[in-house]
């Protein structure tokens, strides 16, 4: 187990519905990360953009990005996680891979479809509620539209780390900024939030701000908000996370409840 977790965070222009584009451009970002990273954490769809065309540019987990992920979490030695449009069983999903170096993938299928861009007339809504131990951390995987719910990320199953990978607008970049700082305190645990910059296919700007936040809701990271194309780093500490919770023990005196998937 590490008492320590230390992160890097891509945050990118995505090229629109190109794969072999964007698994280059990443992997060029990931080669030039010289520190020894536990988790290198990628956007939301971040081979193709926030696209509907999935039947054009979906995957299948033998599919060449899950095998891309595989091979540089193997080189690299730590975990890569991003979500991607994968075809499964004849349902689209918008699914978060968690890769690691061992070749292990754990997923989760975003829960909360984004209904403004007809998201759940093309993709299948998870209703699995994922957590991954990974190095004796506990992480609890988000995607996007997920994050304005908070009965679905409310921590009853005492995780650690509350992750978001993200393609949020820059019109409604207040709520983004606002909200995960929100869901760190509210759920005692680090929260993290990766998203893209840049303008995608359909004319839409993204401004990052891609951010962590601790137990208390500060921001981990110096420089923020970013704006621009970087790859952000963050060291995670458990001793934060215990000695906060011992001292304030408000999560103990959360309504108990289960979720009930729709």
């Amino acid at each position: 187990m590490s008492t320590t977790l230390q992160i890097a965070l891509i945050q990118s222009h995505l090229a629109w519905e190109n794969p072999i584009q964007n698994r280059a451009a990443f992997e060029q970002k990931i080669n030039g990360i010289s520190s020894e990273i536990d988790i290198i954490i990628l956007p939301e769809m971040f081979t193709t953009g926030f696209t509907m065309n999935a039947v054009e540019v979906s995957e299948t987990m033998d599919g060449e990005t899950v095998q891309w992920l595989l091979k540089l979490s193997n080189e690299k030695n730590c975990a890569i996680a991003g979500s991607v449009i994968i075809q499964d069983q004849g349902n689209y999903y918008n699914r978060f891979l968690f890769v690691r170096p061992d070749g292990t993938i754990q997923k989760y299928d975003k829960h909360q479809l984004f209904t403004l861009a007809k998201e759940q007339e093309v993709f299948t809504a998870g209703d699995e509620e994922v957590l991954i131990i990974y190095k004796g951390w506990k992480i609890k995987p988000q995607i996007c539209y997920d994050l304005r719910f908070p009965v679905w990320a409310r921590n009853t199953i005492d995780y650690d780390v509350l992750l978001y990978v993200a393609s949020w607008p820059k019109p409604r970049i207040n709520a983004w900024d606002t909200l995960l700082q929100a869901r760190a305190i509210e759920n005692m645990s680090y929260c993290i939030g990766v998203n893209r910059v840049g303008l995608d296919g359909k004319g839409y700007e993204y401004n990052g701000h891609s951010a962590v936040y601790d137990v208390l809701g500060n921001t981990v990271i110096e420089e923020n908000p970013i704006e621009r194309e970087a790859v952000l780093y963050a060291t995670l500490d458990k001793e934060h996370i215990e000695k906060t919770r011992e001292k304030l023990p408000f999560l103990q005196d959360a309504d108990p409840f289960r979720i009930i998937p729709k």
